[in-house]
């Protein structure tokens, strides 16, 4: 007989195939007034995020990665349809050339991440602000970048700080090695919103602690549309480019992180984005 604890753990029903909204982290003191039920033991607020979300970007590994155990862990608690984003180690991104970074490239990758099976999702190579675009430096830093991991592709995404990159020899560096930039939606970094890989990823930055759901219901459903038109293989005219657009018209996959602002309002963002594009 079914307990009346299983509907908590029970995954939305009919999810768009291509697009996944999220948050970063599960562990946030917060969410616990707002987003997990009361009495929910801290050990299963994962276990329940993950069914009520489609993705989590992982931010603890940006400062120390884990040991395989705790990401074998962390996959067993969640859906087989349920994807982990993860922040690579700024010791890798922080350092004096990023073409040097080769080894601590591998050491991440290949350092226990293959326990999340078909779980993992891209990594998040994050640039510190101070970096500027060097283009040999950050071509030798992609060419280093591993595609596989134990038979299955690896999908990397850059994110890029320094007003240096709005630029078209970035777009065109990025897109020939065929690795995505995040939109950054920010006040504070530069976006934009050019395609230059298979997939999109973007990181919204903007949530208000005055609105329920963190964006008014009109910018909810901009993001759905916008959304939707890049996993169906279009491009955004109406947000930041510095290059000409090249929609492929190929269909993507899609992620849509709430992050930071009103950090307690990002978990209800993110639901209600989500249910925008499963309608």
């Amino acid at each position: 007989m079914p307990h009346a604890t299983d509907d908590l753990f029970a995954a939305p029903a009919a999810p768009h195939p291509r697009i996944r909204a999220g948050i970063g982290g599960w562990n946030y003191a917060p969410w616990r007034d707002n987003f997990y039920p009361a009495g929910l033991v801290q050990r299963r607020e994962l276990e329940y995020a993950s069914r009520r979300l489609r993705a989590l970007e992982i931010n603890s590994t940006y400062y120390r990665a884990q040991t395989p155990a705790v990401y074998a862990r962390w996959a067993a608690q969640t859906p087989e349809d349920f994807v982990f984003a993860l922040k690579a180690p700024r010791a890798v991104t922080e350092g004096r050339r990023l073409a040097e970074a080769a080894r601590g490239v591998r050491g991440f990758l290949f350092g226990g991440l293959a326990e999340f099976g078909a779980r993992l999702g891209p990594v998040n190579w994050q640039l510190p602000p101070v970096r500027p675009f060097e283009r040999d430096d950050l071509a030798a830093f992609l060419d280093a970048l591993p595609r596989e991991l134990d038979g299955r592709p690896l999908r990397h995404v850059l994110e890029v700080r320094h007003p240096s990159f709005l630029c078209e020899s970035y777009v065109e560096l990025a897109r020939a090695h065929g690795v995505p930039t995040v939109f950054t939606d920010s006040p504070d970094y530069p976006s934009l919103a050019d395609l230059t890989g298979g997939f999109v990823y973007a990181r919204l930055m903007r949530s208000r602690a005055d609105v329920a759901t963190g964006y008014p219901a009109a910018e909810l459903d901009a993001w759905a549309r916008r959304a939707r038109r890049w996993a169906d293989g279009g491009d955004c005219d109406a947000l930041p480019h510095v290059a000409p657009a090249r929609p492929d018209g190929a269909p993507r996959e899609v992620f849509v992180f709430f992050i930071s602002a009103a950090k307690e309002r990002n978990p209800a963002a993110a639901m209600a984005l989500q249910a925008r594009v499963d309608a």
